[in-house]
């Protein structure tokens, strides 16, 4: 039986944004093994031509081993083969609603052939400067709904947003739309008459990051300090307006916060393009597909894991009985592409959790307990050549808890060290500045992922799941994102450790 799925992708011309990130890599390779007739992938890069972009796909997608199994199969026509598929295109998602792309003639050709855009690019930093958050994960969005609108024969536009745009909730969370204006606000102020929800208006964030600019730029022609010391300061009050904004009208961090704008735009916007808003959870390395493991970077959790095997790590900010959820990163891929093809040309908006804590849900304890047992079978060696033996790592339920840790352990003496330094001259400032910026870091950091580790929310995948059944065999067993088919144990012992140990900790 032919595939429904494969015979979509076929002779079709796709726009990919944020081909360059984690999941725009595996998005690329999977279409590109799975379905060799597509006709062209048009990726748009930031480059400052045509063969600067092609250079920088080489370099940051191509050459990585993702693309083995690609490799393999077409010996030395591998490039030829995938620049016979692959049109890099300069341009910026954050520019303007030509998406950056100069030439007239460019835009024509896309607006003229485009069968489908898929829009992956995003600013994923939690507390990333509110200028590149909202410039990209919103009027980014934003920018690709007025573009599409202008592609005369699109099947389809499909924008991965993330699950966490729900805010702080807790119970079941269903895929339903996010209403433009309406804020996450809950608890005593909502119930509080004099002081009503705020409402959360778009255009006036975008005044008043600009408002904020203006200021500093101001402020940096009469600063006496470095270049330096002024950009670094510019920078802080961009991050901390960004946090600011998001926890005012109800969401955790600016990440979550911009792309919950983006959705709401596209809701807005779209008017008659078909659209299916993808939103994974926790993005982790591949299950199976091109092969079990692949990881670039550090994904949320990823950094206690390599922390607690190198020995840095003890104790671990949450609740052991919560649950973590986690979603392979093929898994996303396979999803983007089957819904993609479930819903070209039809006159609507298509919302899907693709998530684990419903179907199979992975309590921290398991991932806790996996870290341990592998770790000790197979320590890391530290810089000194000596084997890092690890203990079975702590639970810290609360913040609260978490604070007196890190204070008992290591803001006193740290304190006591300070005290030291300044009797014997300050001949260890440089080392307790270092020790107290490492500090604030953790300090900061525990703050960014407190509302994940104790996130109490499990996401509905009722329509996931209706995508999955009216799947043929064939195209299941091809793509694959069934989270009941996950055994965990297996996954974090034999998948997603040694990836990390291989792809990152290096």
């Amino acid at each position: 039986m032919a595939s429904n799925i494969l015979g979509f992708l076929s002779e079709k011309n796709i726009l990919v944004t944020g081909s360059t990130g984690f999941l725009g890599k595996i998005f690329i390779e999977k279409i590109l093994r799975s379905q060799p007739g597509i006709c062209s992938i048009f990726v748009l890069l930031r480059a400052n031509d045509a063969e600067s972009a092609k250079i920088r796909f080489k370099s940051e997608v191509l050459k990585l081993e993702l693309f083995r199994t690609l490799r393999e199969l077409h010996g030395d026509s591998f490039e030829s083969f995938v620049f016979e598929k692959v049109v890099p295109v300069v341009g910026d998602i954050a520019t303007d609603h030509n998406l950056g792309i100069d030439t007239e003639r460019s835009r024509e050709d896309l607006w003229r052939n485009l069968d489908a855009i898929v829009n992956i690019a995003a600013s994923t930093v939690f507390n990333d400067r509110y200028d590149i958050s909202l410039n990209v994960n919103t009027k980014g969005a934003e920018n690709i709904v007025e573009f599409a609108q202008r592609c005369r024969k699109l099947q389809i536009l499909l924008h991965v947003s993330t699950a966490y745009v729900v805010g702080r909730k807790s119970g079941r969370i269903k895929e339903s739309c996010l209403n433009l204006g309406n804020t996450k606000m809950g608890g005593k102020e909502c119930e509080d008459k004099s002081n009503p929800p705020r409402s959360l208006d778009i255009e006036a964030e975008f005044g008043l990051l600009e408002k904020t600019q203006l200021t500093l730029q101001a402020s940096s022609t009469i600063h006496t300090g470095s270049t330096r010391s002024v950009k670094d300061a510019q920078v802080k009050r961009l991050k901390e307006l960004g946090l600011e904004r998001a926890r005012m009208f109800g969401w955790p961090n600016t990440y979550s916060f911009t792309k919950a704008m983006g959705e709401m735009l596209i809701q807005k916007l779209r008017g008659n393009v078909p659209v299916v808003i993808l939103r994974p959870t926790i993005i982790e390395s591949t299950l199976a597909k091109p092969f079990p493991g692949w990881m670039e970077g550090t994904r949320t959790m990823d950094s206690v894991i390599i922390g607690y095997g190198k020995g840095q790590i003890s104790c671990f900010l949450a609740d052991p009985e919560l649950i973590l959820d986690l979603i392979p990163a093929d898994m996303v891929t396979n999803a983007m592409i089957v819904a993609m093809a479930a819903h070209a040309y039809q006159n609507d908006l298509f919302i899907y959790h693709i998530a684990s804590s419903v179907a199979n849900p992975l309590r921290n304890s398991v991932a806790a307990d996996e870290a341990y047992k592998y770790f000790s079978k197979h320590p890391c060696v530290g810089t000194d050549g000596n084997i890092i033996h690890v203990k079975q790592l702590c639970f810290l339920k609360s913040m609260n808890s978490f604070r007196r840790y890190m204070h008992r352990h290591y803001k006193a003496p740290l304190e006591v060290f300070g005290v030291v330094n300044k009797v014997l001259c300050c001949n260890f400032t440089e080392r307790y500045k270092r020790m107290l910026r490492r500090y604030n870091k953790v300090m900061c950091l525990a703050e960014l992922y407190e509302p994940y580790v104790f996130f109490n929310g499990r996401f509905d995948i009722t329509n996931t799941e209706g995508l999955w059944e009216n799947m043929s065999k064939e195209d299941k067993k091809e793509f694959n994102f069934d989270a009941k088919c996950i055994d965990w144990v297996r996954y974090f012992s034999n998948v997603h450790i040694p990836g990390l140990v291989k792809y990152v900790l290096k």
